[in-house]
């Protein structure tokens, strides 16, 4: 419910219709974050610009701030696209502002996901959407996964509504040894990847071990065809990284440089524990780190050499047994590594799990208190935030509720980690982008194909 508002701002924008851009949006210098890091020299920089919000406050709701701490009928404000205050009951606000009771209700920063395929295979599920891995070589560094992006996927509208998500990493497939960069986005409607791209948010390199690429390369008659050969073939190309000196343009060893710059950041799929420790003492011997390993099945058996390595964990709450390398994956896996203090993330890898990361993380932790390890529903928030942010280098721009971060933000109508929760309102950069309540504001895909009625905002 509003308790008092002010005056809408002028050029309110029908969502909708998801024909809004960037480059469309009023352009302001003041707002527009300042790129960082390899993005501010590409040569397809980011053209993102939050779309025009106003100062709100939300009250009496309790708040999980993503950094593991809980504020029972809290207050969080913001102004200008960015957190002002977050505190207790007393917190002040400015008057005359839009305010909204909470009371009942649940905060959150917005949801990250730290791995989605969203617009790289988008829906309708055709083969001619299949732009997401590049399978004519174990190793393609050079492919930039941005490239591929379709912003009209449906899935991004419904993973804003249905997950809360406002942030999110899109990566290349993991066919390959080495299958190009990845790219973060915000999740707004935009005609153009550029118009979503996140300013200042470095860029990964997509990583895989294990039976990937040993079967799609072996099977193809050339290496690798094993385990062995996918770490022959790694190392030999970063010893040509190393020697690579830029005289030549090579744009897979421009990658693979800003990766031992420590510019470009590793997301290495990987389900065995042994091979992820592999893979750290690989980064060890060429001087790079593992941002974060993806999948990691078995990390619980290694969470101590993941805490040692400061390397997170982005795993699903329970997918096992699909193929032999996930075959020891156990529902505790999150559980036990949080035990161990290692980082954990939870991520989607799937249009429809995207929509539901907040009950994906309900059940690892479920999985955790039923071993005897009873996780503060406060820390398992951060599993889908700020641990999300550190792994992807933008946790000091997003994925907690602290003054001077985005408005990034989520309004649930009830507790995030029960089944029967949805979120109410989601903010983006402090613009009000989803609202249950008001079918103008619930950006909807030209190509959504979804149950009748679905989209209708007449």
């Amino acid at each position: 419910m509003i308790l008092r508002t002010s005056l809408v701002l002028a050029g309110a924008f029908a969502l909708a219709a998801c024909s809004a851009d960037g480059d469309a949006r009023p352009s302001s210098a003041a707002s527009k974050p300042a790129a960082a890091g390899p993005e501010a020299d590409a040569p397809y920089p980011s053209t993102y610009e939050p779309y025009p919000g106003e100062p709100t406050a939300l009250v009496g709701a309790t708040i999980y701030d993503g950094a593991g701490n809980r504020i029972d009928k809290g207050v969080v404000f913001f102004s200008g696209g960015k957190i002002v205050s977050v505190g207790g009951p007393d917190t002040p606000i400015p008057a005359d502002i839009a305010v909204f009771d909470g009371t009942g209700k649940f905060v959150t920063p917005g949801i990250i996901d730290i791995h989605s395929h969203l617009g790289d295979y988008p829906t309708p599920s055709v083969d001619a959407h299949n732009d997401g891995n590049e399978m004519t070589n174990p190793t393609t560094p050079q492919v930039w996964a941005e490239h591929s992006v379709w912003p009209q996927d449906p899935g991004f509208a419904r993973a804003l509504a249905n997950g809360g998500v406002t942030s999110l990493q899109i990566l290349p497939g993991s066919a390959n040894l080495m299958g190009g960069r990845s790219i973060t986005l915000k999740n707004v409607p935009s005609r153009t990847v550029q118009g979503m791209k996140f300013p200042g948010a470095p860029y990964g390199l997509k990583m895989a071990c294990g039976e990937n690429p040993k079967r799609v390369y072996g099977g193809k008659g050339r290496m690798p065809s094993t385990r062995m050969g996918n770490f022959a073939v790694n190392r030999q190309t970063w010893i040509e990284a190393k020697a690579y000196d830029g005289k030549k343009r090579d744009l897979a060893k421009e990658t693979l440089k800003g990766v031992l710059d420590g510019e470009i950041l590793i997301h290495n799929h990987c389900y065995r524990a042994d091979e992820m420790a592999l893979v750290m003492d690989m980064g060890d011997e060429f001087g790079y780190k593992v941002s974060a390993f993806h999948h990691a099945v078995e990390g619980y058996k290694i969470g101590d050499l993941l805490r040692e390595h400061d390397v997170c964990s982005a795993i699903w709450a329970d997918w096992y047994g699909f193929k032999m390398e996930a075959y020891d994956g156990i529902p505790e896996n999150a559980a036990l590594l949080f035990k161990a203090g290692a980082c954990v993330v939870i991520h989607s890898d799937s249009a429809n799990g995207i929509q539901r990361l907040n009950q994906e993380a309900a059940k690892a932790q479920a999985a955790g208190r039923r071993i005897g390890i009873d996780i503060p529903d406060a820390e398992v928030i951060r599993w889908l935030t700020l641990n999300a942010a550190k792994a992807m280098g933008i946790d000091k721009m997003t994925g907690s509720l602290e003054p001077g971060k985005m408005a990034d933000v989520v309004l649930w109508n009830g507790d995030p980690l029960s089944v029967y929760s949805r979120p109410e309102k989601v903010w983006v950069d402090g613009a009000l982008l989803f609202d249950s309540s008001n079918p103008k504001r619930r950006p909807v895909s030209d190509f959504e194909l979804g149950q009748p009625g679905e989209g209708d905002v007449k």
